[in-house]
């Protein structure tokens, strides 16, 4: 089936069936359906996503698809807040925002935890997207936003995240760890800047894709208007060895809010990734979450993308 697409940003081609996934295509009460982790497994794709139950809090829903655009539910959620302690406490409010990779023969999927204590990262590991263990939680409050890297450097694992802070604003560290559970040698690495488009917050996207020229990080940025907040997506490329050291940062962004779903939802003028999946064709998949309310997909040239951040770059600090 020849599927078609929407040529409206310079890199991504939005996907005429946009959006993929909302609140009607799932079989249980939800508001919402966004900001949702797409992994490839067993020859089809995987999207893990976050609904707003009528609540108001988030569970985690799941969804398969042969071709990565025509997603089918299913008919109960994939995770609820823990009932069992020491992740209880931590989950009370809900789980949101997943982020997956497969690593060492597993899926790792950071997922943010909410309390009364804040917002914390908790991490849950899957072989089979049927069965689920939660692993630990891996950040203190606050933090949001954190990705771990495919691959490990020098035996340790890596990880990208975002923690809230006014000090140094909403800006992107790396951090390490020798076993997933206890994490440190953290370094501010990246970020906003004052009076562009991401200048009120960052944070990381979709998991990192490695590439022949560094590791391609797909993030959000923030802009404060007169009318709320805008995000938007760009990209950082980091060092293949070195994933603290970041090569180039895109100045322009590479997806901002512009179909209606986009701009009108739960929350207005929202583009927000937390997948995209490099094919072997040299094309990439890039998941959005539009307006905190459906899911949407785009499609980019991954060349293209690393050229973005080379060929026009800004200074990452």
């Amino acid at each position: 089936m020849a599927e078609s697409f929407i040529k409206n940003s310079p890199l991504i081609t939005r996907y005429s069936g946009n959006p993929i996934l909302t609140k009607e295509d799932v079989p249980y009460p939800v508001a919402t359906v966004h900001n949702a982790a797409v992994v490839k497994h067993d020859k089809k794709y995987i999207m893990i996503f976050r609904a707003h139950l009528h609540n108001g809090r988030s569970i985690l829903g799941k969804a398969e698809s042969d071709d990565g655009f025509h997603f089918r539910a299913d008919k109960d959620p994939f995770m609820v807040p823990a009932r069992n302690e020491p992740f209880k406490e931590y989950e009370d409010f809900g789980v949101e925002d997943p982020r997956i990779v497969f690593l060492e023969g597993e899926y790792l999927i950071t997922y943010s935890a909410y309390s009364r204590h804040g917002v914390r990262i908790g991490l849950a590991k899957t072989r089979d997207f049927k069965t689920i263990e939660r692993y630990a939680l891996i950040t203190e409050a606050d933090y949001r936003n954190v990705v771990i890297f495919p691959e490990k450097f020098g035996g340790l694992y890596a990880r990208l995240d975002r923690p809230h802070s006014e000090i140094s604003p909403w800006s992107v560290w790396i951090s390490y760890s020798p076993d997933l559970k206890y994490w440190g040698d953290s370094k501010l690495i990246m970020k906003p800047l004052q009076y562009h488009w991401d200048e009120m917050k960052i944070g990381p996207g979709a998991p990192p894709i490695k590439t022949s020229r560094g590791w391609l990080n797909i993030y959000h940025g923030v802009f404060p208007t007169m009318d709320g907040s805008v995000y938007r997506l760009g990209l950082a490329l980091h060092d293949l060895h070195d994933p603290s050291k970041i090569i180039a940062v895109g100045d322009n962004w590479i997806l901002q809010p512009e179909e209606a779903c986009e701009r009108t939802g739960y929350v207005h003028n929202v583009v927000f990734s937390c997948a995209a999946i490099p094919e072997d064709d040299g094309s990439v998949k890039i998941y959005w979450g539009a307006a905190d309310t459906v899911m949407c997909v785009g499609t980019a040239n991954l060349e293209s993308l690393v050229e973005h951040c080379l060929n026009n770059p800004r200074q990452a600090l």
